[in-house]
């Protein structure tokens, strides 16, 4: 009676033999950027809640070159981020139709980066508007 082990495929860097796989895993790494952002957006919103002093402290933090380049790093993680989101929207929305015609991925794609860039835009205005 001989005793064999089942087969075991190995697990490691699975991921980087295929194209298609790392720009997901990169993907779902600048997931991170975002997670970190609303960790900063938090600690802004328990500074506040703390008062002035703690407020002050907290835009002064903000201002600083470390702080910076993080938010460089990060803006640059959240436009990574976005811009495969809506490469793969098209593939996870449910066929879309106008006028009998089915949409191309790439006007789908292109409609969703023009979106949030509106929406930024509008965001930024308003932002500069409250601040002056």
């Amino acid at each position: 009676m001989s005793l064999r082990r089942p087969y075991r495929r190995s697990m490691a860097g699975w991921w980087r033999k295929n194209p298609y796989f790392v720009e997901y895993m990169i993907h779902e790494g600048t997931a991170l950027c975002v997670a970190a952002y609303a960790l900063i957006l938090l600690a802004g919103l328990l500074a506040l809640a703390r008062g002035e002093a703690a407020w002050d402290q907290w835009l002064t933090l903000l201002r600083s070159t470390p702080s910076l380049l993080l938010h460089g790093l990060l803006l640059l993680g959240f436009l990574y981020h976005s811009w495969t989101w809506f490469h793969i929207m098209p593939r996870t929305l449910p066929p879309i139709r106008l006028g009998g015609e089915r949409l191309s991925a790439a006007t789908i794609s292109n409609a969703g980066l023009i979106a949030a860039l509106l929406a930024s835009v509008l965001v930024w205005g308003l932002a500069m508007r409250l601040a002056s």
